[in-house]
């Protein structure tokens, strides 16, 4: 079965219960040379849309599931990589168990432009729940946003 690494809202085991009910948790773990970051601003409802970027200095929190072809065309409606505004790439997470090659999905936008704070907030709790480490969670919340009135 194929793996996915989920870094946004998809960390929500609960979120991803509700979009992929038959693909389990598979690890947790860390994308090496990524970062976190944000685009695609005239793309989003609310500011711009989650992404990751390469960047050897930086890592990003993943939770990796393994996703069946059913839950994986249901994830690419969610993620809209139908309409080709994020797709596919394969990538490295180190979990306690090694290395796994996995995918994860790329916003095909520039980056820039800042999430809302509602937003950024949900991505917070997502990186809670899946147990991110305090410090990861508290960048995430302490990261800027963009204010209610844009």
């Amino acid at each position: 079965m194929p793996l996915y690494a989920a870094y946004g809202t998809n960390l929500d085991p609960a979120r991803m219960g509700e979009r992929c009910p038959h693909s389990p948790l598979h690890a947790t773990g860390w994308l090496m040379g990524w970062r976190l970051t944000f685009g695609g601003e005239e793309h989003g409802w609310d500011g711009a849309l989650a992404t990751i970027v390469e960047d050897p200095l930086e890592q990003v929190y993943v939770a990796v599931y393994d996703i069946t072809p059913e839950d994986e065309a249901t994830l690419d409606e969610w993620e809209a990589a139908d309409t080709g505004l994020f797709f596919k790439t394969r990538v490295r997470v180190s979990t306690l168990a090694g290395e796994l090659v996995v995918w994860a999905y790329v916003l095909d936008a520039y980056e820039g432009g800042l999430p809302s704070a509602s937003y950024l907030g949900v991505l917070a709790d997502a990186a809670e729940a899946a147990d991110a480490p305090a410090d990861y969670v508290a960048a995430l919340r302490r990261r800027p946003c963009r204010s209610s009135g844009l």
